[in-house]
């Protein structure tokens, strides 16, 4: 009776999204019914609620500042050209065929994520796309395909809630989702080649694709280990643009900065050299444990680089604010609802409860987990979010089957934010920036297609890594 019991709030949750009901519209019932189930079954009282609401609200409120600042970062460079004078300038830089392709996959469309997160690399990289000469259909399907490196989108919030719901360490879950993300990059490349090369061409693309997959994987994992998370995801985009430019070059492609570039590109320099500092100088005074580690934070660095990208453009400014509160108000509540929805199920013991389920198919289940994970991320269209639900569930249940916490809750992570590409709110935004937007059923079906063969390469290599670690 209490393993039903347990579950209903997420059951409820699962078939209110199937139904198309709102995020928050789901999250808001699910917590609802997460709170009396605790209550009436599992003995939540106040002075628990209270303990874990000492615990928690400083995550809940980093999240929520780290959604608004990069709604506010990213509509603050549409608004004042920025973002137009980039995108012209790629589109002017990548020459034609598969190699820049994969620049916008692998580079320039996971840099844009990284910073901002909500679909705003696929913004960036469909009229990209589009400009280069590709159909609407090819231009969305490649475009989704490059949000393959969410656990960082956004300066990875998502991942921050993995972490912390699932009980590791928050760097150490970076550098395996980096490790994890490897057949990640290299699927959605091999896929987006696959769209794009002419016939004959097809081995050499796909090869392609391979070593560009590859040197993102490189720079994320290096980024992560070096700098930290937040930042990892867009310097390894850079990193991995910056080759792909510097190849293009010797392709005798002709590169010319067009005007306002580098005031353009200050923004992003502030967002991404502030992050990098201030991590690096956090590590240093061994204060990552600190108030001073929200120096560090992308909550603070956002809104400091929306605020230089406002500069000489006061006339955006409370447009820019407007916009931020109204989308806000459409995420923010409902990522608070799910992040204190995963909470009561961790407090309560309603996790444990659903995890004790789940173990009971042994190691069968840690096949299945990356699976779990893909789901939260198709249905919810947010690695935050389905973290939120799942993630303190799923590091409960690899817990009792005797699995590496840490290997479980890198494949959950990396699964999750995968799936979000072939989300139908993630489509639906990505076809409305085609002058003429494609059917979406064709295009969720390749996106699933590619995307649950790459979540059974993660599992078979979480069930790999487990039997490793364990002899």
């Amino acid at each position: 009776m209490n393993l039903l019991l347990a579950a209903t709030p997420m059951l409820l949750i699962v078939v209110m999204l199937l139904l198309r009901q709102s995020s928050t519209r789901a999250a808001a019932i699910g917590l609802i019914a997460a709170v009396a189930v605790a209550v009436w079954r599992f003995g939540l009282d106040a002075s628990t609620s209270l303990d874990a609401l000492g615990a928690w609200w400083p995550l809940v409120v980093e999240v929520l500042l780290i959604i608004a600042g990069g709604v506010a970062f990213a509509e603050a460079g549409r608004r004042t050209g920025a973002q137009g004078i980039t995108a012209s300038w790629l589109r002017g830089s990548l020459g034609t065929g598969v190699a820049p392709v994969l620049a916008i996959v692998h580079g320039a469309t996971p840099f844009a994520e990284s910073l901002t997160g909500f679909g705003i690399g696929a913004i960036i990289a469909v009229p990209l796309l589009i400009a280069l000469g590709f159909t609407s259909r090819k231009a969305v399907t490649i475009g989704l395909l490059g949000l393959c490196a969410v656990p960082w989108g956004s300066l990875g919030p998502g991942t921050l809630v993995a972490a912390e719901l699932g009980g590791v360490d928050y760097q150490q879950l970076g550098v395996v989702s980096a490790l994890y993300s490897l057949p990640v990059f290299i699927g959605v490349g091999i896929a987006a080649a696959l769209l794009t090369a002419e016939p004959g061409k097809r081995v050499a693309g796909v090869i392609a694709a391979c070593g560009s997959g590859s040197l993102l994987c490189a720079g994320v994992l290096g980024a992560n280990l070096l700098i930290g998370t937040p930042a990892a995801g867009a310097i390894g985009a850079l990193l991995t643009l910056l080759v792909h430019l510097a190849l293009s070059r010797a392709r005798g492609v002709r590169i010319q900065a067009p005007l306002g570039l580098g005031r353009a590109l200050v923004p992003y320099e502030v967002l991404l050299g502030g992050v990098v500092a201030m991590s690096i100088l956090v590590r240093l005074l061994g204060a990552q444990e600190t108030l001073l580690r929200y120096l560090a934070s992308p909550a603070v660095w956002l809104f400091i680089a929306t605020a230089v990208a406002l500069i000489g453009h006061r006339s955006h400014t409370r447009p820019t604010a407007a916009y931020t509160l109204h989308t806000w108000t459409h995420v923010g509540p409902a990522t608070a609802m799910f992040l204190i929805f995963g909470i009561v199920m961790a407090v309560s013991g309603m996790s444990t409860a659903v995890a004790n389920a789940l173990a009971s198919l042994g190691d069968g289940y840690l096949f299945a987990l990356p699976f779990v994970g893909a789901l939260g991320g198709f249905l919810t269209g947010s690695n935050t979010g389905a973290n939120a639900m799942f993630a303190s569930t799923q590091a409960s249940a690899a817990h009792l089957i005797g699995a590496d916490p840490l290997l479980a809750m890198g494949a959950h992570n990396v699964s999750a934010a995968l799936l979000i590409m072939a989300a139908p709110a993630r489509v639906e935004l990505a076809a409305r920036l085609s002058p003429e937007p494609p059917p979406r059923g064709p295009i969720m079906r390749f996106l699933l297609l590619v995307d649950l063969g790459v979540v059974a390469v993660i599992a078979l290599a979480l069930v790999s890594l487990q039997y490793l670690a364990t002899g």
